[in-house]
């Protein structure tokens, strides 16, 4: 591609035709403030115009952000008049934003307020409004809630929605001052097609979007003596907790979080990465079954909750492409309500089982109807990592100088399989490993299936496995991919026999429940720790090799797929959009 020079504050800089002003300068270091730019998607609308400069030539302030540099352009970041400006509209913005920095979710994580020092705003000479509590939130969602007025109008939210889920619950509605983003007519989230998935609370800068708090009906949990409260953590949890203390991003934390969780006061620390193992059973074994017995193929994975109900709404006609198996966080659940109470001789209507998950998504799939196989709910409350952090803070406990503790049994042993389910791609490298040892009964010659790690939107690999051949898998993450894959099997031209589907881009290591700011960077690191946990930290990297999942099948299940499995960890779907035909 041609190479664009201009001038930027004196500086001369030589960039790739087609890029941005904001983006030329932050190549010479020169940090313009913005609010509706994010590396995250493509396309912005430029709506914030808290990142004009100059641009000699041109009559007005340019938005830095949308504005493509061309030769010879000579650009102004820092006179008086684009500080003026840039103060000016951050000056307004505040003016019509709730005064609840204090307490807000995003205190002291807020691009606003980080803008606002930026710009070197002192003061707020309007009238702040008085906002009423009428009509200001939706809390219909059990995951999302929306605060009508902290939105600044940044349109963020609604790209990701859009262009990277396909989803397009968000959008623009009313005009002029009167503008707002809510999901068509102004529907509650919870009527509309949002599967919850969270990435509009990571591309919102302020705190408009944020999850459902329900760190009080844990504390209350723990405070009640007749109750028997245990955790589980998602894998991606111990990648990314860290950077809520200062950690750095990819920082392996296990040990400081379960002591962390067992001086909150939980009664067990267990691990989803045990059940993520348990999930890899059911689901390779109904692999196996659909491929010999002629059963609808590809199989697709059913472990992300946003991408099941996005098949609800979008693929209705495909539902019987997914896996029955419930998640590794349900199967937890009803394992902890059956099982476990059995035991330990505990009454399951007095056990409380709590879940910690990078996914906002998790507290809708705990609140689906059909998720209590048991007679009890599989789950009782979800908590995402940012409201853990929020508990373990409020505590008042070091995290970062606390020693490693280590999981109570049966169900805190894990494989390296179970904890790669927090990266794409990871689930099926995991299936891979215990199908190709079940038909084959040699392990794979190389565990390691690395074609489908890494970033890329759709990836795939193909593997001999046995008398079964030639197996081609595929991996998608971020819904516009899944879309690609979908479509496809719907012409009938998929040749894919197994199919990996994550909502959100990176997999649960990039989740909408997990720390602020979440970009590429951060997901490869989160992942990378992943890896490292099944490589290097744990002595057993196939799910099938448990020695916690061998007695469970011993002494409880019997047998993959068998009556039990069947009642206690498989599911079933909801058609909610129309059913439509298969096109050629």
């Amino acid at each position: 591609m041609a190479l664009v020079t201009l001038t930027i504050d004196n500086k001369q800089v030589a960039v790739e035709e087609g890029t941005t002003i904001l983006e030329a300068a932050k190549t010479i270091g020169i940090n313009i403030p913005s609010l509706c730019a994010w590396p995250e998607i493509k396309y912005f609308p430029g709506a914030c115009r808290v990142c004009v400069t100059e641009v000699i030539g041109q009559r007005g302030l340019i938005a830095s952000c949308v504005f493509p540099v061309s030769e010879g352009m000579v650009v102004k970041t820092n006179t008086e008049r684009v500080r003026t400006a840039r103060k000016m509209t951050v000056e307004l913005l505040l003016a019509n934003h709730p005064a609840e920095c204090t307490y807000c979710v995003r205190s002291g994580n807020c691009e606003l307020q980080k803008v606002a020092e930026m710009v070197g705003l002192k003061q707020i000479r309007f009238n702040i409004p008085d906002f009423q509590e009428e009509g200001r939130f939706d809390h219909s969602s059990p995951s999302i809630v929306r605060d009508v007025s902290k939105c600044i109008n940044c349109g963020r939210c609604v790209a990701v929605c859009d262009s990277v889920q396909t989803v397009s619950v968000l959008t623009p509605s009313q005009r002029g001052t009167e503008v707002r983003v809510a999901p068509a007519f102004d529907m509650p989230i919870n009527e509309s097609n949002c599967i919850a998935c969270g990435q509009c609370i990571l591309a919102c800068p302020v705190g408009a979007l944020y999850e459902k708090d329900q760190v009080d009906d844990v504390w209350k949990a723990l405070n009640d003596p007749t109750k028997h409260v245990i955790v589980q953590e998602a894998p991606s949890i111990r990648a990314a907790l860290g950077e809520e203390f200062g950690i750095p991003a990819g920082t392996l934390i296990t040990g400081k979080m379960i002591s962390a969780l067992r001086q909150l006061g939980f009664d067990k620390v267990f691990d989803t990465n045990f059940s993520a193992d348990l999930t890899i059973i059911e689901e390779g074994n109904e692999l196996l079954q659909r491929a010999k017995e002629g059963g609808k193929l590809p199989m697709i994975t059913s472990c992300c909750p946003s991408w099941v109900k996005f098949c609800e709404h979008f693929y209705p006609d495909l539902l019987d492409h997914l896996s029955t198996c419930k998640s590794p966080q349900q199967m937890f659940g009803a394992m902890a309500k059956t099982y476990y109470a059995e035991i330990e001789g505990i009454d399951p209507k007095d056990i409380v089982s709590v879940s910690i998950m990078p996914c906002t998504a998790k507290k809708l799939e705990s609140a689906r109807p059909e998720m209590n196989s048991s007679g009890y709910r599989d789950v009782d409350i979800v908590l995402t990592t940012r409201e853990l952090a929020r508990m373990i803070k409020e505590a008042g406990i070091d995290f970062v100088n606390l020693p490693d503790g280590e999981y109570d049994a049966p169900m805190g042993e894990y494989s390296g399989a179970g904890t790669i389910f927090g990266a794409t791609g990871g689930v099926m490298e995991a299936a891979l490993r215990t199908v190709y040892a079940v038909v084959t009964g040699e392990n794979l010659p190389n565990l390691n299936i690395t074609p489908v790690r890494g970033l890329e939107g759709v990836k795939d690999a193909t593997v001999a496995v046995g008398e079964l051949g030639d197996i081609k898998v595929g991996v998608a993450h971020g819904l516009a991919n899944a879309r690609k894959l979908m479509d496809e099997i719907r012409k009938g031209k998929s040749d894919y026999t197994f199919i990996e589907i994550m909502s959100c881009t990176g997999g649960c290591v990039g989740g909408g429940g997990g720390p602020i700011p979440t970009n590429n960077e951060v997901r490869k690191l989160r992942a990378g720790a992943l890896y490292k946990d099944d490589s290097q930290v744990q002595t057993t990297r196939q799910s099938h090799e448990n020695p916690s999942i061998k007695k469970i099948y011993d002494n409880f299940l019997k047998e993959p797929l068998g009556h039990k499995s069947h009642e206690l960890l498989h599911t079933h779907y909801t058609q909610r959009g129309e059913d439509l035909p298969h096109k050629e």
